[in-house]
């Protein structure tokens, strides 16, 4: 196959049907923050063990068809020797790598950031698709406010997401493109939206300026959702219709798939949620999910460090969930089963 035809079956094997992305591709300050929550230390050896325990988990690649990593974890060993990627590879879950390297305060616009990581970008992708990645993610983070974001910032953070979309496919590595608008804050989903649909029409208008392949990336946006504090969160129903109606009007049909981030919601209403969406049918694209806390939470909380086989159940029963909603086929029956 040339580079464009690998680009392309890889971004479709990522939102291939029934499966979708599990986001463990926390910092180590992350990472530890969330351990210490459940009273775990935090060393090299645990967090390389918590996110084997995952990976290992029985059947994990009948929901999951990629997983995004650190890059501690993708350059590290798992416990009997065999490389991280490897283990990955044989379950049938392809590597991905985080490339960015966080936000920043964005000069001249307070409360604003920039994510960086472009400085040397073209040198840590040729070194990780050498280790084993096939696809890559770079976050921008919007914050909403009466104010916010400022045109500034959305353009800036467009850019920078251009300019990683082609290094990535130059070094034939499909790009997860997210530009997430936070759900914190008291906003309600008329504002989100138009915020969306702001920073989604910037974020096409540079993929397109740096002649990014749209047919070899995968979307990874929030949903068109309230603020967390806003006073009346909007229904199920009316987050997948705005949700939807936001995705039409900006993402071209040549994008294979779109897979959400959780962005704060639980496991069960990003799930639900999905799979509103995904009951409307009739879409141009693959509609998935690349979900971090909403499918590591439960099993983080049992695994405590030692309890492998409970936390891997825990992970299991929210990635068929996941696996459920992106199909139209998710219940509040499904939900209670036993894990």
């Amino acid at each position: 196959m040339t580079d464009t035809d690998t680009l392309i079956a890889t971004a479709k094997a990522m939102v291939v049907p029934g499966k979708g992305i599990l986001a463990v591709d926390e910092s180590t300050e992350t990472c530890t923050k969330r351990f210490a929550k459940f009273g775990i230390e935090s060393t090299k050896t645990s967090r390389r063990d918590y996110r084997e325990m995952m990976f290992r988990a029985p059947g994990i690649g009948e929901f999951v068809s990629g997983a995004i990593l650190y890059d501690e974890t993708i350059r590290q060993d798992a416990a009997d020797g065999s490389r991280i990627v490897d283990v990955l590879n044989d379950v049938g879950v392809l590597p991905g790598i985080k490339v960015d390297t966080g936000v920043k305060p964005l000069a001249g616009a307070p409360g604003e950031t920039i994510t960086e990581g472009l400085d040397g970008l073209r040198d840590r992708l040729a070194e990780y698709r050498e280790i084993g990645a096939r696809f890559t993610k770079w976050r921008a983070v919007l914050k909403v406010s009466d104010e916010t974001p400022s045109r500034n910032c959305i353009e800036k953070n467009a850019q920078a997401l251009g300019r990683y979309a082609a290094l990535a496919q130059e070094a034939g590595l499909v790009p997860i493109v997210e530009p997430e608008v936070l759900m914190d804050g008291d906003h309600d989903i008329q504002r989100c939206r138009v915020v969306t649909s702001q920073v989604l029409q910037a974020t096409f208008e540079q993929l397109s300026a740096h002649r990014a392949l749209l047919a070899g990336i995968v979307l990874k946006p929030n949903m068109v959702i309230a603020g967390s504090d806003c006073l009346r969160q909007a229904t199920s129903a009316e987050i997948a219709e705005l949700t939807l109606a936001t995705l039409r009007e900006f993402v071209p049909d040549e994008v294979p798939g779109i897979a959400f981030l959780s962005g704060g919601q639980t496991g069960e209403e990003a799930c639900t949620n999905l799979d509103t969406m995904a009951r409307r049918g009739d879409l141009p694209w693959e509609l998935t999910y690349s979900f971090g806390r909403a499918l590591q939470y439960p099993s983080l909380e049992i695994w405590g460090g030692s309890n492998g086989a409970d936390a891997q159940a825990a992970l299991l029963h929210r990635a068929r969930m996941s696996s459920l909603a992106r199909s139209g086929r998710y219940s509040a029956i499904e939900e209670r089963a036993a894990v």
